[in-house]
């Protein structure tokens, strides 16, 4: 699940970046509406963190247009402004969730990671490969009927993989889906990732790699 968290505040971007990441989210970050706007435009979020007022504009304005075009990404507001005015004019706007500050940071986190879930309902809640189960509503993993104990990132890497079975998925795009904007693209992060998720699938492999271009989840012949 991938976030972006737009804040104008330095110190605040970055403690609000490290507790997501903390809890298992990749995080892109912006410090103004455009910078916003250019990053939505090339990525798929399941969630967005707006600092309700920015140097560049009140972010629910732009939220605003957003629903009128038809972007329907789950919107958590962050503000100081905590009167019931202001929430309901923040849900009014199209924001899904809002939180006063200062706030709790594990509750910000739970916030978010709620929100990100109601992001993956419309999607297929069960993904099947040959005796592989990717339950993405529960979080499970089952092979040949054995529950299998995967760290979120190996979660969300087989997700993609299982999400489209027998086709080639770019390692940029795993990437640029599974981790977030500060992981350098020729690190060798997911073929350690790749790896360690072998490991626990089993035999006979079920992850093959297509060479020069990533990874197929594809069943044994």
């Amino acid at each position: 699940m991938r976030v972006l968290v737009v804040e104008d505040d330095e110190d605040l971007r970055f403690a609000v970046a490290a507790a997501l990441r903390g809890g298992g989210l990749a995080v892109d970050v912006a410090a103004d509406l455009p910078a916003a706007d250019e990053a939505l435009f090339v990525t798929e979020y399941s969630c967005v963190v707006f600092d309700r007022m920015l140097p560049s504009g009140d972010s629910a304005e732009y939220v605003q247009r957003m629903r009128r075009d038809g972007r329907t990404v789950p919107v958590l507001f962050l503000t100081a402004r905590d009167t019931v005015a202001d929430r309901v004019e923040g849900f009014a706007t199209g924001g899904d969730d809002y939180l006063v500050k200062p706030f709790a940071v594990p509750e910000l986190v739970a916030r978010v990671r709620s929100l990100c879930r109601r992001a993956e309902v419309s999607r297929s809640p069960v993904h099947r490969c040959g005796g592989l189960e990717v339950d993405t509503a529960r979080r499970t993993v089952h092979r040949d009927g054995v529950l299998l104990s995967l760290t979120v990132k190996e979660f969300a890497v087989l997700e993609m993989l299982a999400a489209r079975p027998g086709e080639a998925v770019r390692r940029v795009d795993l990437i640029e889906s599974c981790w977030d904007e500060l992981t350098e693209p020729n690190s060798n992060v997911v073929e350690v990732l790749v790896s360690q998720l072998r490991r626990k699938l089993g035999d006979p492999p079920i992850v093959h790699t297509v060479r020069g271009v990533g990874y197929r989840l594809e069943p044994p012949q």
